[in-house]
């Protein structure tokens, strides 16, 4: 269950949101309540516990076997650093890991079975940020922070990292027309995010960042043209309803469903 400041946490982001997205909407057309809003309600009532609960699990498990061959000498060199500069490692090093998590989602046949999941949105809003299957989500959030854990950063470097990316997640996916000018380039935008879920074929499998679009820059994965797209979502049959969603991979894995995206041919539809 969410206690009273997750309600009151969700409150607050909802009344920033929705009239931001009134005021400068991407899609003006789009309404509040979209298609398939509440089935994304639900993922953000009922995903939190699942993913923090095998994060913490994986993360721990895992975490016992880095102190054996991480030098103590070393988080400390971390921790002296000033909190400032803790926080922008913080930020370099978990995307990094994102962007290598959020990749291999795409390449992998059997990763891409969850991660359609996220790519099934069809109408991009804050609320939409929260439909990930749990597996996806867990998986994604360790190799972000397993080596920031490993490397001792301090706990506020790492709580303001997860404030900072909070709220760009929520952001990125929003039906906002913001730009970011020239930072577009160093900090992940709408433009930037959105081209990432356009069903069109020149977008698919390019800006996996989530936070620093440079690294898609140096990988040669970035796509970021003036225009912003009109359709998104896959052409995989994902099913609309929370319960069929977290079993819709298990399904793919027993033969029923097509393979992942990068192991067609680009003259295949998209899957």
């Amino acid at each position: 269950m969410l206690d009273l400041i997750d309600l009151e946490a969700i409150l607050i982001i909802a009344m920033i949101f929705i009239p931001l997205e009134r005021l400068l909407p991407l899609h003006a057309d789009q309404k509040v309540l979209r298609k398939h809003w509440l089935n994304d309600l639900i993922y953000l009532f009922f995903n939190a516990m699942l993913i923090k609960l095998g994060f913490l699990a994986l993360v721990g498990l895992l975490m016992a076997v880095i102190r054996l061959v991480v030098p103590g000498g070393l988080t400390g060199m971390v921790q002296a650093q000033p909190i400032w500069l803790q926080t922008l490692e913080v930020v370099l090093v978990a995307d990094t890991g994102f962007y290598l998590a959020h990749r291999a989602f795409h390449a992998v046949p059997f990763l891409w079975k969850f991660h359609a999941i996220h790519h099934s949105i069809e109408e991009m809003d804050w609320l939409a940020a929260h439909r990930v299957h749990p597996v996806d989500q867990i998986a994604t959030m360790t190799a972000s922070l397993l080596p920031i854990y490993a490397l001792g950063f301090s706990g506020a470097a790492i709580a303001l990292y997860a404030l900072i990316y909070q709220g760009q997640s929520l952001l990125i996916h929003s039906n906002t027309r913001i730009r970011f000018g020239p930072l577009k380039w160093v900090l992940a935008s709408p433009q930037f995010h959105h081209w990432h879920h356009a069903n069109e074929r020149q977008a698919y499998d390019k800006n996996f960042a989530g936070q620093l679009p440079f690294i898609d820059a140096l990988a040669g994965t970035l796509y970021m043209p003036e225009r912003m797209p009109s359709v998104y979502g896959t052409d995989d049959p994902v099913p609309p309803l929370y319960h069929q969603q977290f079993a819709y991979p298990l399904k793919q894995l027993a033969g029923r469903l097509p393979v992942g995206r990068l192991s067609q041919e680009s003259g295949d539809s998209r899957p």
